[in-house]
């Protein structure tokens, strides 16, 4: 088979077959009358084997020595080309996501491109100070892309930082809430609870609550929490187990019982969260701080109801409950007198 008719075949193009020749790769056995380099079969197979090789990103080389070196073995090149393409792919990414940031920002021209890329090597810093300065020396009216800034919130270690972040993201214009989202399904719960914080700031929207009420099972309780919170000052009532079990396990107990006394203000709410605060004082019998919790928790309710409760707890069999319980008895009545006697109050 002529040259001409191998490229055709095995679209290897000719120029390329001369090189295989020259380097010694695949030289043709045979040679025509008229000195024409003529293919026999078994030098076509080996083409396909260079070609192969090659695809796996050998250099002609390796492919060489992997041809005709019996002791050159497979296993450490490919592990080498492993390493070697994942490391490629890295860095493919890396710029994938510069240009996406870039194109998010809407360039009118290469001044905007470079302010945009300025940034991203400011965050890339690892010196702390320099990644607050990249957020916080925007100059007005250049916002960053809201993708971009997302990100760098989901890997910013430090708390200072991360506010920056947050605060930038505000102003950005965007939410960028498919980053975020894609943040709380990361398997590492650090990851997952700068997500939910910077969520829990994005304004009001069915799409944000949505992602707020996914978090709710979240196997990380600090994750949960953060999310409940924003849910009950959204008003949304799905999160009372949550925000109740916060109170039970004294985590950012205060700050639940202040959203679970919103919560009960909000109509057909107040007996969700009186008979979930109930059942758990009567669930934790013998375990005082639990129950001063719960009872706490109860002076944030305003109506008879929690009144009520309140009075019968004066009486209750743990001392230290019964106490906590007639002083916050002794403060709301004493409350309720002044507003009497005040009417402007």
């Amino acid at each position: 088979m002529l040259i001409g008719d191998v490229a055709r075949h095995s679209g290897v193009s000719t120029r390329m077959l001369r090189h295989y020749d020259a380097l010694g790769l695949v030289r043709p056995t045979g040679r025509t009358v008229g000195g024409y380099r003529e293919y026999s079969a078994e030098d076509v197979r080996r083409i396909f084997h260079v070609e192969g090789l090659r695809s796996l990103g050998l250099s002609l080389k390796q492919v060489g020595r992997a041809l005709e070196d019996p002791a050159f073995t497979p296993s450490a090149l490919v592990g080498d080309l492993i390493r070697w393409t994942e490391d490629r792919l890295e860095r493919e990414r890396e710029l994938l996501e510069r240009l996406r940031a870039i194109d998010a920002s809407a360039p009118t021209d290469w001044q905007d491109v470079l302010r945009v890329v300025e940034l991203m090597q400011g965050l890339g810093s690892t010196s702390a100070a320099r990644r607050q300065q990249a957020v916080l020396s925007r100059p007005d009216g250049a916002p960053a892309p809201a993708e971009l800034l997302a990100g760098a919130v989901l890997a910013e270690a430090d708390p200072i930082v991360a506010g920056a972040l947050r605060w930038a993201l505000a102003r950005s214009g965007g939410d960028g809430l498919a980053t975020l989202a894609a943040g709380m399904r990361s398997d590492d719960a650090d990851v997952r609870r700068r997500a939910v914080l910077t969520i829990a700031e994005l304004p009001e929207d069915p799409e944000v609550t949505g992602v707020l009420a996914d978090a709710l099972d979240d196997p990380d309780p600090a994750v949960r929490g953060q999310a409940a919170l924003a849910l009950g000052r959204r008003g949304v009532t799905e999160a009372v187990p949550t925000l109740v079990g916060m109170v039970v396990e004294g985590s950012n107990d205060v700050e639940a019982a202040e959203v679970l006394g919103a919560l009960a203000r909000e109509a057909g709410c107040a007996d969700r969260v009186m008979t979930a605060l109930v059942d758990e004082l009567a669930a934790h019998a013998g375990h005082t701080a639990v129950r001063i919790r719960l009872t706490q928790a109860l002076v944030e309710l305003s109506g008879r109801a929690a009144r009520d409760v309140l009075r019968r707890l004066t009486r209750d069999d743990d001392r230290a409950v019964a106490l906590v319980a007639s002083a916050f008895v002794g403060l709301l009545d004493e409350r309720s007198a002044e507003g009497r006697s005040d009417p402007d109050r």
